[in-house]
């Protein structure tokens, strides 16, 4: 669902405010609700109150059997990342401890850069390829988190020996769904083989954001820097140089309307300055990205095939689907 199309008069002001108010906040009427533009399956709701503004982030009326503790690890996160560098939106308050579970936020002074551009950023060459830079800066940033600030937050141990097997049982789940004929991938097999062969030896474990790319930062008003990592939905503590893999694998498909970013090149050597991570398997973390993105997008192809989602989203996934095993199938076979 997206936040587009959110019913603002689902959400419950007299609750709402009276839950503010035992957490010490501005008091007064809600005022100004309005949804929050984007494509998450969580509700955001903008609002304010006391003078100040917010945004509030819940699971959808319907949840998902996943969306609560979703919410409660995002809440959790943002609440160990906001005395780090890492540009993420500032978390005001939380309720975790009982449903329904939500939080709210300070809105980032910002722009999502999926759509187009503002000025001076949409006319300034240089400014677009900064942009392209600090997504890699703001990413080889969380990358230094010691999982620590996140105790039992992932399973980091053995995090790399379970990723082909996990979304190959994932690829074999939507079977159960009817009118799907199964994928029709052509290099699925070989990558998958390709990725055991050459898996690293070991890494060392930190905070990952598990769906980094462009259209997943905010960037500041007045120039290249990212205001703040968006949609946390996914993050774990794991390898972060599969993030940087997801990076590379989307660059620059989710960010054509900016023709000045740097190149893939660029942006590996950059994270490289910033990171004492070693970067020799770079390669591996991309085929990897490709590998699991691809899989979890026919998994929107295989819903539509069963009625379950938009025709044309499941063709037009499935597409993007075949494009990440044909670039892994490239680097695999040495032309990356």
């Amino acid at each position: 669902m997206s936040s587009t199309h959110i019913d603002v008069s689902t959400v419950d002001l007299d609750a709402l405010g009276a839950w503010m108010d035992a957490q010490g906040l501005p008091g007064g009427p809600v005022t100004g609700v309005a949804p929050v533009p984007g494509g998450t399956q969580n509700v955001m709701v903008r609002f304010e109150r006391g003078g100040v503004p917010y945004i509030l982030r819940r699971p959808p009326l319907h949840a998902r059997q996943q969306s609560n503790e979703v919410l409660r690890r995002e809440a959790r996160l943002l609440a160990a990342l906001r005395d780090t560098p890492v540009p993420v939106p500032s978390l005001v308050a939380a309720q975790t401890a009982e449903e329904p579970v939500f939080y709210l936020m300070e809105p980032v002074d910002g722009f999502n850069p999926s759509t187009g551009l503002p000025e001076p950023h949409a006319s300034d060459p240089a400014i677009q390829h900064r942009m392209g830079l600090e997504a890699a800066a703001a990413l080889a940033q969380l990358g230094r988190v010691a999982p620590e600030t996140l105790p039992g937050f992932g399973r980091p141990e053995g995090f790399l020996e379970r990723q082909v097997p996990r979304w190959l049982r994932e690829l074999d789940s939507y079977g159960r769904l009817d009118g799907y004929p199964g994928p029709d991938i052509p290099h699925l097999d070989d990558t998958a083989a390709w990725l055991e062969r050459n898996r690293p030896g070991s890494f060392t474990p930190g905070v990952m954001h598990g769906d980094y790319h462009f259209a997943n930062l905010m960037f500041a008003h007045d120039g290249p820097r990212v205001a703040a990592i968006v949609d946390w939905e996914m993050c774990t503590i794991g390898d972060p140089l599969l993030d940087l893999g997801w990076l590379l694998a989307t660059w620059p498909s989710n960010a054509e309307h900016v023709p000045g970013l740097p190149s893939p090149k660029d942006l590996v050597a950059y994270y490289a300055a910033l990171s004492e991570r070693d970067l020799s398997a770079v390669d591996w973390y991309v085929v990897l990205a490709c590998f699991k993105l691809g899989i979890v997008l026919e998994g929107t192809h295989a819903r539509a095939c069963a009625g379950k989602a938009p025709k044309e989203i499941g063709d037009a996934l499935h597409a993007t689907a075949l494009a990440l095993f044909a670039r892994a199938h490239e680097i695999t076979h040495g032309h990356p």
